[in-house]
């Protein structure tokens, strides 16, 4: 159990002690910081503990913010500060300077000088020992330490005049979403959210709920008829429902996990991409052979995401941007309707899962894929021409935490990374979009070649080797030229693409359905090494990336195989190195994500 110590005798009449119960507390009361100190020595290191003011006046929700969200080492609000293990050190430190009295200059704090609030106190103590002390915003929300009776009644009406659920309801929805998810989905779907939090369920069991609604959807349209068909729209519906109430239900109860940010940042590809195999069988068992479409459809979603992802990193920490277009598209925001307009048109996860699940119950699979590749295809478009104007026109110095992380992206395996060893004395020379160039050359060429040629070609391997060359080339400097984050989505698209274009060209039963797994299974890694990053952990261990190949590797392979089996044989091939790869894979993520070291990413950012 969490413990919260107050530093005195409780106010008459205060509800602080039961509302620090309520939240989970163990409360036990102090006589000044040195007694505070001794009561936290006493709690043991693996505990949280908290150090409230006993004159706090609050709401509630203002305690919850600051004492029991878990994603920060230590965080406060006036008159209230609380430490998890890894901050309890630094806290031990600060009290012993309060006891000594550093911060005051005399004696004991709370005893000394009634007017201090050593929660405050001890927070910036923490900051100044270079400890960061997350502070909530409040917004209207209540959190005072009142020095005189006056005061503290001014407060306690603050309190009253404020609904503290009406803001916890608000703030358990994303500050940004798309247009169907913000007014078709949250108005209601917050209100299930805390009945789920009222009946004890968590985030993880919501997400799971979603994963398995989506995958009775899949089945659904894997029957191939009508009925199956609008049944799967409507559970697709419902299944996003919950894919909302997950994330709200964690910030509603700040029930945030390791394992939930793994299951969170994964399932939503996992749930559309099981859906597109169900299009896909249930189209084949109507003699229509869709699977082309599929594959295309998860190929251009993941490269979507690639860009988003890469384009977040490569500016993630940049300084000094001036760039007009940035500016423009701020002022085109400051404007309500086109606000809403933008996200539209990038067709976010609502807007796509809508448009999936109407689709799918008055059409035909065909119609789907179609009208996916079109969306998708214009909303990449678009978003990739408005951030290469923006990474033409700025005036920005790209860190090297942000060249680190395209190379991980890249996810270049040992024979790129031989490549670039090798010309990398040769490669500093050339012009800064060079790597972008040369990526993109040396993709097209092996997808042009898998896809314009006859199946047993030898056309498609020797592109590949010339792949892996350009590949080398291409990451054998620091990715910091203004379109260099464009190469990790170019590598993506030439994998994939190579997949596709030779699976299409084997022309038998099972090849595209074997390519399919395999893309998947890649993907799924690919997303992985993003949440990783986006955690601050960094990119998956160097060995994983080496076994199975780094997207060079397992291009060549694809392509040769390719050329000397039969395209019977070529469809056993896929399947054994799908399997293989995403056995691989998830061994490593599962191991990864329910440890101790994973980050709590939750992603707050734009709509996927």
């Amino acid at each position: 159990m969490s413990t919260a110590i107050l530093t005195g005798p409780p106010v008459p009449g205060s509800s602080l002690e039961g509302d620090l119960r309520s939240l989970g507390f163990d409360v036990r009361i102090a006589s000044g910081a040195q007694d505070t100190a001794a009561l936290i020595a006493a709690v043991p290191a693996a505990d949280r503990v908290a150090v409230v003011d006993p004159r706090f006046v609050g709401h509630v929700h203002s305690l919850r913010l600051a004492l029991t969200d878990p994603r920060f080492p230590a965080a406060a609000v006036p008159g209230a500060l609380t430490a998890q293990p890894e901050a309890r050190t630094a806290l031990t430190r600060a009290l012993t300077a309060v006891g000594t009295g550093t911060p005051s200059g005399a004696g004991d704090i709370l005893s000394a000088v009634r007017a201090v609030v050593l929660p405050d106190v001890l927070a910036d103590a923490l900051d100044a020992d270079g400890t960061a002390v997350h502070r909530p915003e409040l917004g209207s929300l209540v959190a005072r330490v009142p020095g005189d009776p006056q005061a503290r009644n001014e407060a306690r009406q603050a309190v009253e005049a404020v609904d503290d659920e009406a803001i916890r309801l608000r703030s358990a929805v994303k500050a940004r979403d798309g247009f169907f998810t913000t007014f078709c989905i949250s108005p209601y779907s917050r209100y299930l959210a805390r009945w789920c939090a009222r009946r004890g369920l968590t985030p993880n069991q919501v997400t799971t709920a979603s994963l398995l609604t989506a995958l009775i959807a899949a089945a659904a349209a894997a029957t191939g008829t009508r009925g199956g068909y609008i049944a799967a729209g409507l559970l697709l519906l419902f299944s996003f429902v919950l894919d909302c109430t997950d994330g709200q239900l964690a910030r509603y109860s700040l029930q945030y996990s390791t394992l939930g940010a793994w299951l969170d940042a994964t399932f939503d590809r996992a749930k559309e991409y099981a859906f597109y195999a169900g299009l896909a069988l249930g189209a084949a068992r109507g003699g229509d052979d869709v699977w082309a479409l599929a594959l295309g459809a998860m190929v251009l979603q993941t490269c979507r995401h690639v860009v988003d992802f890469s384009f977040n990193e490569a500016n993630h920490d940049a300084v000094s941007n001036t760039s007009p277009t940035a500016a423009l598209s701020d002022k085109l925001d400051s404007v309500g309707w086109t606000v809403w307009v933008r996200r539209m048109i990038v067709l976010p996860i609502g807007e796509r899962w809508a448009m999936i699940a109407v689709l799918t119950a008055v059409t035909t699979p065909r119609i789907v894929f179609y009208a996916l590749l079109i969306g998708c295809a214009f909303a990449a478009c678009y978003t990739t021409a408005g951030r290469v104007l923006r990474s033409l026109t700025r005036k920005a110095q790209r860190t090297d935490r942000a060249a680190q992380a395209l190379a991980d992206l890249a996810d270049s395996g040992p024979l790129a990374e031989s490549a670039a060893g090798a010309l990398r004395a040769k490669v500093r020379q050339l012009p800064a979009f060079a790597p972008f160039v040369i990526a993109l050359a040396g993709g097209a060429a092996v997808v042009a070649a898998a896809a314009f040629t006859d199946y047993g070609s030898p056309w498609p391997a020797v592109a590949a080797v010339a792949y892996v060359i350009s590949s080398g080339i291409a990451v054998a400097r620091p990715l910091k030229g203004a379109l260099d984050w464009l190469v990790p989505p170019v590598l993506r698209a030439a994998e994939y693409g190579t997949v596709l274009a030779l699976a299409a060209r084997a022309e038998v039963n099972g090849a595209l359905p074997a390519a399919f797994g395999l893309v998947a299974a890649v993907a799924y890694h690919h997303y992985d090494t993003v949440y990783r990053i986006r955690g601050g952990t960094g990119a998956p261990p160097h060995w994983l990336v080496r076994v199975i190949g780094g997207h060079e590797g397992r291009t060549l392979a694809v392509a040769v195989l390719a050329a000397l089996v039969t395209a019977a044989h070529f469809t056993i091939a896929l399947t054994a190195l799908a399997v293989a790869v995403a056995l691989v894979v998830l061994a490593e993520s599962i191991r990864f994500w329910v440890s101790s070291g994973a980050p709590a990413v939750h992603d707050e950012g734009e709509p996927a």
